[in-house]
C-alpha cells in the first residue's frame, strides 16, 4: 500500500508519527469520529478521522513499503498509533508521552485551558 493510497484522516495521523522521535518512539492517539478545525483565518484545516481511516491505517501499518515498523492498538473508538525506532514495544511504554492526540476530551481539555489563561489575562489588566 502506498502513501497515495491512504485517506487524509489516514495521513493527518501517519504525518504526525513522521514529524519528530521523541526517544526514539512516537506515539499518536485518536478517536474515530474525531473531527476538529485548526488554524485560524486562511490557514484553518480540518482533520476528519473516521471508520474508514482507521481502516486505512490497520492495512498500511501491515504492508508499508517504507521501512517503518508500527503497532496499532484500539479500545472501544480509541486508537493509539506507535512508529517503533527498533521494531519493538518498549516495556515502558506508559513512559512516553503521547506526542499528538485526536481526541474529542483532548481539544475539550485545551479550549478550557485557552479560556482559563484568557480569564486570568483579563484579570490583570
Amino acid at each position: 500500500m502506498e502513501w497515495n493510497d491512504l485517506t487524509d484522516g489516514a495521513k493527518a495521523v501517519l504525518e504526525q508519527t513522521r514529524n519528530m522521535k521523541n526517544d526514539h518512539i512516537q506515539i499518536v492517539e485518536f478517536e474515530v469520529g474525531f473531527e476538529h478545525e485548526y488554524g485560524e483565518g486562511e490557514n484553518t484545516y480540518t482533520v476528519s478521522i473516521q471508520e474508514e481511516d482507521y481502516e486505512n491505517l490497520k492495512r498500511f501499518t501491515k504492508e508499508n513499503e517504507y521501512g517503518d515498523k508500527y503497532h496499532m492498538a484500539r479500545n472501544k473508538n480509541i486508537v493509539k498509533i506507535i512508529l517503533l525506532e527498533n521494531g519493538k514495544i518498549p516495556d515502558n511504554l506508559s513512559e512516553f508521552p503521547v506526542f499528538r492526540q485526536y481526541k474529542f476530551d483532548y481539544v475539550q481539555k485545551q479550549a478550557e485551558k485557552a479560556a482559563e489563561a484568557e480569564e486570568a489575562n483579563t484579570e490583570e489588566d
